[in-house]
């Protein structure tokens, strides 16, 4: 039993950090209805910088010029590249967000050549010990940040005319500019937001228990593509469940790997994209997706 708890115990707190990840994917197709394919090298991005800095000017001041770089980052993806393509086919928009995002990984994996470099957190391999159970003091920071950002987003996004401005621009976009929405700065706000939760998530990723920031580190936004598409791409909640989903389920079934030998090696890997692929054949939308409807 105790196993278990620390398994969930694990699987909420890297949950919650899929979560950031997922909200970043909902609030750029809220906005552009665009599934946004580059959205790991913007994590990539604000955790090289993070990296690179902290020994200079101390872990927060790079940590907030971390966030602020892969804001920048999604920003200037939005208004060089993605602004002038307005108006065309979101497929095919999605299709520029996957160059985008080969052009990025490739420039920032060459930097980083085969490092691991560290990210400075002030929490080292500190654990906390409750009885059985052991949960690194980094897994207790990844909750309380996420808990506090998403918190945070979500008063904005109901509270302020920019959160105002993006809901309007999701139900209607002709509608929302014709009553004066601006809706290149809805966009543009909606990649720089995207890309300080991801930098944020990148910094809990590359923490103890894991070595640091590497190459493969940009894989662990594939990990909440799930988490955004089973919760509904274009729902808030349902991107928060969604990472909770995924960090429990691949927590769970990585921890238990032994017991599930018979269904081979990686199913840890494995198992959210099952799970995605079970809830979307129930519910195509996922779980709170918006369904669309069409008359015929």
């Amino acid at each position: 039993m105790s196993t278990f708890a620390e398994l969930l115990l694990n699987g909420i707190s890297m949950g919650s950090v899929y979560a950031l990840i997922a909200l970043g994917f909902v609030v750029i197709f809220r906005a552009t209805e665009v599934v946004n394919f580059a959205h790991a090298s913007l994590l990539l991005a604000g955790g090289y910088v993070t990296a690179s800095l902290h020994d200079d000017i101390g872990f927060w001041p790079a940590l907030g010029a971390g966030i602020a770089g892969a804001a920048l980052v999604g920003a200037a993806v939005e208004f060089l590249v993605m602004r002038r393509a307005r108006g065309g086919d979101h497929s095919v928009l999605a299709i520029v967000t996957i160059g985008v995002d080969i052009l990025l990984t490739t420039e920032l994996t060459r930097r980083l050549g085969t490092d691991v470099l560290a990210l400075g957190d002030p929490w080292g391999d500190a654990v906390l010990t409750l009885g059985p159970i052991s949960l690194a003091h980094t897994r207790i920071a990844a909750f309380v940040a996420a808990a506090l950002l998403i918190t945070a987003f979500l008063l904005a996004f109901r509270h302020t005319s920019w959160g105002v401005a993006m809901r309007a621009a999701a139900e209607s976009t002709e509608t929302a500019a014709l009553m004066g929405v601006r809706l290149g700065r809805v966009s543009l706000g909606a990649w720089a937001v995207a890309g300080g939760l991801a930098a944020v998530a990148a910094l809990f990723l590359t923490v103890f228990p894991t070595p640091g920031l590497e190459r493969a580190t940009s894989l662990a936004a594939l990990k909440a593509f799930p988490a955004a598409i089973l919760g509904g791409l274009d729902s808030t909640t349902g991107a928060l469940v969604g990472g909770l989903v995924v960090g429990v389920t691949e927590s769970l079934a990585t921890g238990y790997q032994s017991d599930l030998a018979f269904m081979g090696r990686g199913l840890g890997d494995l198992a959210p994209y099952l799970v995605m692929v079970v809830i979307l054949l129930v519910r195509p939308s996922g779980l709170f997706g918006t369904k669309e409807l069409a008359r015929v």
